[in-house]
């Protein structure tokens, strides 16, 4: 048992540095160098001390810090950092919240303006369709009235004619009746020889 123990020995590696190693390999303990023992011998061997264990697994933790290493953000200034970053975030907020509330008031403004000029524009259309709805009233009402006063002109022409006539059938009958009278008294004057006692005109 003495002599296991003694070749046995070579098996403990000695733990490695504090400082992370550059992709540290762990091997077995080197028992395959050794010549080969009995099982026995093999399965009476000691464990390996705790610092061993303890070494390897501080490797193993390097080894994964260094696959994905992450950048720490380094802070400095304690409480006062903290409270300027603190106050930049309370004023980015501040300043969204009156960018929010500027958008706001401009889309309700536009809104507002869109509303009146469409009010607008609907009550120059109705004036206009008013104004020429009354234009057209009275441009009928003048229609007429001109017809209607054509047609006065006409009857008012029609009696100064028939009263015309009327006056021209009265002189033709008068003087008819003159040029009738003065034939019989012509004839009347024939037949005594005498002669009328009017004075005739100078021709």
């Amino acid at each position: 048992m003495a002599e296991l123990q003694t070749k046995a020995e070579p098996v403990s590696v000695p733990a490695p540095a504090p400082a992370p190693a550059p992709a540290l390999v762990v091997s077995d303990p080197p028992l395959a160098e050794a010549p080969l023992l009995d099982k026995k011998a093999v399965a009476a061997l000691p464990p390996p001390p705790a610092e061993e264990t303890k070494a390897l697994a501080v490797v193993e933790k390097v080894k994964e810090n260094d696959k994905a290493p992450e950048p720490v953000k380094k802070v400095t200034g304690g409480s006062l950092d903290r409270d300027i970053a603190l106050a930049e975030i309370e004023k980015e907020k501040k300043l969204s919240t009156v960018k929010a509330w500027e958008e706001s008031e401009k889309a309700k403004a536009e809104n507002k303006a869109q509303k009146q000029l469409s009010a607008v524009a609907a009550w120059e259309n109705s004036k206009k369709a008013a104004l020429e709805a009354k234009l057209k009233e009275i441009e009928e009402q003048l229609e007429n009235k001109k017809a209607e006063y054509g047609e006065k002109m006409k009857n008012k022409i029609a009696l100064v004619h028939k009263q015309a006539e009327e006056k021209r059938a009265m002189v033709e009958a008068k003087r008819g009746e003159e040029i009738l009278k003065a034939e019989e008294i012509a004839a009347k004057h024939r037949a005594t020889g005498t002669t009328p006692k009017k004075a005739f005109g100078c021709f």
